[in-house]
């Protein structure tokens, strides 16, 4: 292993240039029978999340990693998180002055290819830095679309492979792009059967995104397939054929888009990664492209602040997350894609992407976690958890709660302040006295409003709501 890791150094701090020169292989290695997952890219955070000072830990395909920024080769590095030394995580560490990633144990530096540099504890004239056991595990890494992806298999491959994007969405201008993110409680594989399905929306999201008024019969069609994934086409479109066909793209193991072009809004895309971070939990990223048909709607979204659009982009994928917690403990129990056809019903062709995608895992054993079971089921309460599934790990969300806390704290002392200097009016005379107190008092009736208003937003950093919008009574 670490004989691979010396002999590709060079060629590891060029990655990024390669990729878009020398991709000819497909994801998930050469054997056409088999997709193995360890041989793709995965995105693992939006590059406006991460913090260049200091490391940042992340768990792919159940290997922790460690993300840095290395600023003598101006890259973003991937690591096995863990220190050859004494194995403790380098994401505990720092990035010091010469921006090197060093070890919180013992001091040991190492530089972005992974090279071990220095160890304090050896005598002068040492050398056990340049044996290869000092190395740290280096993986590919690469910017593509906003977005920092890593490859977990075999380095050779990485500049071979194409990396999983919408190409349209970097060969043309002019896209006004909402984007979000969040650790969910269930399998990659879980949330790519359930964003394909685009028939759920009209019910599950009913309040949201979602109208059940506006359902309709459901038929889909497969054009393309392969161990590559899948294409498929939705002749009608959504909302009883209103907004015109979409046509919807799988490329294995975990990005797929929609597509819908039409008159009314211009064309949109609905774009979702699935990556895959142990058995049991993944992180959802989302990218909402649109290309409007007149520049208002482009206009009021550049407004919008982006931690204002999370919040209610949280509120829709709470709106299936709990009962897809327990869907997929279900479908384990009944034998899972290598018993799909029996452990779903499956009639009609609104399911023909959820039956094309488990076909596509039993014909190629592309199971993430062959041979592990699911973790047991979650409280209500870690399901609907929002903070430690997104706001501490998005930029404008941790911002925005700071900022919101402390506006709280001034409107609360503003408050407090102003009922304490009530009694003083009685030392004035009795018509400044009752204006006084009429101004008082209004102001501390008006500063329990707010604080009470931004304390109910500031909730919504912290926890989703336990009855969804579908299951409220129907407005008359």
């Amino acid at each position: 292993m670490f004989n691979s890791i010396l002999q590709l150094e060079d060629s590891a701090v060029s990655v990024s240039s390669q990729t878009r020169v020398t991709e000819d292989l497909g994801a998930g290695g050469l054997d056409p029978d088999r997709f193995d997952w360890q041989e793709a890219w995965y995105p693992v955070h939006y590059v406006e999340d991460l913090d260049k000072s200091r490391p940042t830990r992340f768990t792919l395909l159940d290997q922790d990693i460690v993300l840095w920024w290395d600023k003598n080769e101006q890259m973003w590095r991937a690591f096995v998180d863990q220190c050859p030394h004494r194995l403790v995580p380098l994401s505990e560490g720092r990035i010091n002055s010469d921006g090197l990633l060093e070890c919180p144990y013992h001091g040991w530096t190492f530089s972005g290819t992974g090279k071990c540099v220095h160890i304090p504890q050896q005598v002068e004239g040492g050398k056990a830095e340049v044996s290869q056991r000092a190395c740290c595990r280096s993986l590919p890494t690469t910017v593509r679309t906003g977005l920092l992806f890593v490859y977990p298999g075999c380095a050779e491959n990485a500049a071979k492979t194409k990396v999983p994007v919408v190409d349209i969405l970097e060969e043309t201008d002019g896209w006004i792009c909402l984007k979000t993110f969040r650790d969910l409680p269930y399998d990659a594989l879980t949330l790519m059967e359930n964003v394909l399905d685009s028939s759920h929306i009209p019910y599950t999201h009913h309040g949201t995104v979602g109208n059940r008024a506006n359902v309709s019969a459901v038929e889909l069609e497969v054009v393309e397939s392969g161990k590559w994934g899948f294409k498929g086409s939705w002749a009608q479109g959504p909302r009883k054929g209103t907004l015109g066909r979409q046509d919807t793209t799988f490329i294995a193991p975990g990005l797929m888009w929609h597509d819908l072009t039409s008159k009314q809004f211009g064309r949109t895309l609905t774009v979702v990664y699935a990556t895959p971070i142990r058995k049991g939990e993944c992180r959802l990223f989302a990218l909402f492209p649109f290309k409007f048909s007149s520049k208002l709607p482009g206009f009021l979204m550049k407004l919008t602040p982006r931690w204002y659009s999370h919040i209610g982009q949280n509120g829709v994928l709470e709106d299936d997350q709990i009962f897809l917690h327990y869907q997929e403990r279900y479908f384990e129990k009944r034998g899972g894609s290598a018993n799909f056809t029996k452990a779903f019903y499956l009639p009609t062709k609104a399911d023909l992407f959820i039956y094309q995608l488990r076909s596509w895992v039993k014909q190629y054993s592309a199971e993430p976690f062959p041979g592990k079971t699911l973790p047991p089921l979650l409280q209500l309460e870690a399901l609907l958890d929002r903070y430690h599934s997104h706001t501490e790990k998005c930029t404008s969300c941790s911002t925005a709660l700071t900022n919101l806390q402390r506006l709280k704290l001034g409107i609360a002392v503003v408050g407090v302040l102003t009922w304490a200097l009530l009694p003083m009016s009685m030392f004035i005379s009795t018509h400044t006295q009752i204006i006084s107190i009429s101004i008082s008092t209004l102001v501390v009736i008006i500063a329990a409003g707010i604080w009470f208003g931004l304390g109910n937003l500031e909730r919504k950093f912290y926890q989703g709501r336990k009855v969804p919008p579908r299951n409220l009574p129907d407005k008359n």
